[in-house]
Order: structure tokens, then C-alpha cells, then sequence
């Protein structure tokens, strides 16, 4: 089963540590983000949005960890529209409607918040019951 993540270079550390916790668990990352240095460049922007476009395409779920920026939100209406289900982690939680986007809120989007080891294991609990 395929996965990508989306976040902010802020959580670089976080995204290379959950995603080898689960490829830990069997699961494949379509694309590492984490390998790249910020784009400069139009032709590098070009070229990483198309990666992480296909990636996310590829992908049988998405992570959107928060904070995340542009693209992460992004990632995350790509994934809504194409029905992907979506795993959405905030360590401060979703109390602050001020800061939410309605796309939190749909179906298709799973909303965890206590802890990175909860995160996974919602994923496995959900992934194991959509074989």
C-alpha cells in the first residue's frame, strides 16, 4: 500500500521519521520530499510539483502533517478530489476554528491529534479493515 506525506520543511524530521515507521510496517512511500533543499528556481519548482503531483496520484493514502503551507494544502484538495483518504495530524488539535480549513472537516479526512504513535497506529487500525 502506497503513502505520501504532506508538511512544511518545518516537520522535515517528523515526515522522515514517520514515513520509516511505516515502510517499517510494509507500506511505500511514492516520494520524498525530504531529499530536496527549498527550490530556487522555476525549473526546480517545476520539476518538484510534478513528483509530488504523481506522488500523490500514486498514493492510497495521504498524511497531511500540520503546520503546513501552500503546497501541503494543496497536496491535501488533491487528494480530497480524487478520494483519497486522508490522515490529517495536528499535536495542538483541531480546537481553533480560526486556523481550520472546511476541508478538515469532510469525509475521507481522519483527524488525529494525541500523538505521532497514534497517527500510525490509526493508519494500520483503518488500512488493516480496507482490505
Amino acid at each position: 500500500m502506497n503513502f505520501y506525506i504532506a508538511s512544511s520543511f518545518q516537520n522535515k524530521q517528523h515526515v522522515q521519521t514517520l514515513a520509516s515507521e511505516l515502510k517499517r510496517h510494509g507500506f511505500k512511500h511514492t516520494y520524498d520530499w525530504t531529499t530536496n533543499e527549498k527550490a530556487a528556481m522555476f525549473d526546480e519548482l517545476a520539476s518538484i510539483g510534478e513528483a509530488e503531483l504523481e506522488a500523490v496520484k500514486m498514493a492510497d493514502f495521504l498524511i497531511v502533517l500540520l503546520p503546513g503551507g501552500k503546497g501541503t494544502h494543496i497536496e491535501l484538495g488533491i487528494a480530497i478530489g480524487r478520494n483519497i483518504p486522508v490522515y490529517l495530524f495536528n499535536e495542538e488539535g483541531f480546537h481553533n476554528a480560526k486556523e481550520a480549513s472546511t476541508f478538515y472537516h469532510t469525509s475521507g479526512v481522519t483527524r488525529v491529534e494525541e500523538s505521532y504513535e497514534q497517527l500510525v497506529q490509526t493508519i494500520l487500525e483503518k488500512r488493516q479493515h480496507s482490505y
